[in-house]
């Protein structure tokens, strides 16, 4: 590896993304309370990120955006948008396969700022929707160490703010964190760890990346430098024994009292309610540190937390799948389906019965799902309406549909109360062999190229004439991709 490339930096990652013309500048004063949530609401998975430069009552602009869009992520990260599933899934394997740790430095970025009062509410932390309980983290990297080995662990939480010095955590059950919490609880130790905000997608991918490919005795904070191109830069706490990214704009250091607990919630979540209220552990926080110039990230839980679970998502299930079921070309994570509950799966079938084979490969590997639907390789699956009909006229609902009773599941979702509830999956394959009653009907590919038509402009009696385009038609392709 050489030195980093411009994803190591939200810095250098603002400045690229300003040069590509995919950055929105807000210059008016916003409030960040429910405000500036709502404008990127209305903004939500454009083609730009947005940032906020004149946050009201604060100094530090607000950067919201970065994955929202696919093509927005794929241009940064120098990808086409259908490789990226691939390209991060082939990322993870080189860490599994030939790890680079992180390296411990003596100074970085995020010590050059002044250490001052340990206040939260002088950071811009944004109040999301109208019934969150209050000001939210919901973009910070938590970087934990196991008690008793040591190893790091790389997570994304949601932290309510609730006092200049204090916040409550919600833990996602199953998660490092809380196997962390309850290893320091049995040693009569508080949990220490840093919350690093404003990082590359790097770092996001790595705490991101499920346990199914990281798992707990590996310091997954290797995935970052495979990003980065470079080992990930960390240093050492100056009040607490943690450990920081060293360009972070901000960095936390915190720690929880084992069995302290107070109301955390409610809080805009992924699936599009709001989670509940319920007492969950207390971080205090020991020391503040901003990087000079620092900017704020958060996110909207919606399609940005889609497409970068989703991402890691489909990359984890589509390599395990291409292990263990033959022919299977493609995996999508719905939007629908918030990210982590529908997985798409297209297959060229070899013989009968691996569809359904593969339905339970892709629950085994990303536990969060409670759908997975299989389609053949002339279905495109990232069109809900091609899906829609291979549902509809390829499923025999006697044969083809798939229910797993009383599993694990996602503790966001609310059909599965206390983690547990019902996975279903739909084989909406043709039969195997084929027959021609279930071919597609197909038209010869031809191209307009001196093809002289008139097309007139149509409007309703009595509307606004039509804007112009501002640019050309998206070519929308029915073919399936392949893999090569």
């Amino acid at each position: 590896m050489t030195g980093p490339n411009h994803l190591s930096d939200l810095q250098a990652i603002i400045e690229d993304l300003d040069t590509m013309g995919r950055l929105v500048r807000v210059s008016s004063e916003v409030d960040p309370e429910l405000e500036l949530a709502g404008i990127a609401a209305r903004l939500e998975g454009g083609p730009r990120a947005v940032l906020f430069e004149n946050v009201k009552g604060h100094d530090a602009p607000v950067l919201t955006g970065l994955y929202w869009s696919r093509e927005l992520l794929g241009r940064l990260m120098r990808r086409e948008e259908r490789d990226l599933p691939e390209y991060v899934s082939g990322c993870i394997r080189s860490w599994q396969q030939a790890p680079v740790d992180p390296v411990m430095v003596e100074h970085g970025p995020i010590l050059d700022g002044n250490r001052g009062e340990v206040d939260l509410y002088q950071l811009p932390v944004p109040v999301h929707a109208e019934q969150d309980g209050g000001p939210y983290f919901d973009a910070g990297v938590v970087i934990a160490r196991d008690p008793e080995t040591g190893v790091r662990n790389a997570s994304i939480q949601r932290f309510m703010v609730t006092g200049k010095d204090r916040m409550h955590i919600n833990i996602d059950a199953g998660r490092h964190l809380e196997l962390y919490l309850e290893k320091a609880k049995a040693r009569g130790e508080n949990l220490r760890f840093s919350i690093n905000c404003g990082v590359g997608p790097g770092l996001h991918f790595a705490a991101a990346t499920p346990a199914e490919a990281a798992p707990a005795e590996t310091d997954e904070l290797g995935i970052a430098s495979v990003f980065h191109e470079a080992p990930l830069e960390l240093v050492e706490g100056r009040t607490l024994p943690v450990h920081i990214v060293a360009n972070a704009m901000y960095a936390l250091e915190c720690e929880i009292v084992p069995g302290e607990v107070a109301d955390e919630g409610p809080f805009a979540e992924v699936t599009g309610y709001y989670a509940r209220v319920a007492p969950r552990p207390v971080v205090h926080v020991r020391e503040i540190h901003r990087r000079p110039n620092a900017v704020f990230q958060t996110i909207l839980s919606g399609v940005e937390v889609w497409n970068s679970v989703g991402l890691l998502g489909e990359a984890n299930v589509l390599a395990l799948l291409e292990r263990q079921v033959p022919g299977v070309e493609d995996v999508y994570f719905s939007h629908g389906g918030c990210g982590f509950y529908h997985a798409i799966v297209q297959i060229a079938q070899k013989r009968a019965g691996w569809s359904k084979q593969a339905i339970m490969a892709a629950f085994a590997a990303f536990p969060p799902l409670k759908m997975v639907t299989v389609v053949d390789s002339d279905v495109d699956i990232r069109n809900p309406s091609d899906v829609e009909w291979a549902m509809t006229t390829r499923l025999d609902p006697k044969q083809g549909i798939v229910t797993i009773d009383n599993v694990f599941g996602h503790g966001l979702n609310p059909s599965f109360p206390d983690y547990i509830g019902t996975k279903v999956g739909f084989d909406c394959c043709r039969p195997f062999p084929f027959t021609p009653e279930y071919d597609r009907a197909a038209y010869r590919p031809v191209s307009l190229d001196g093809v002289t038509m008139q097309v007139p402009e149509i409007s309703a009696p009595g509307a606004p004439p039509v804007p112009p385009s501002v640019g050309p038609p998206r070519k929308r392709s029915r073919k399936p991709r392949r893999r090569k």
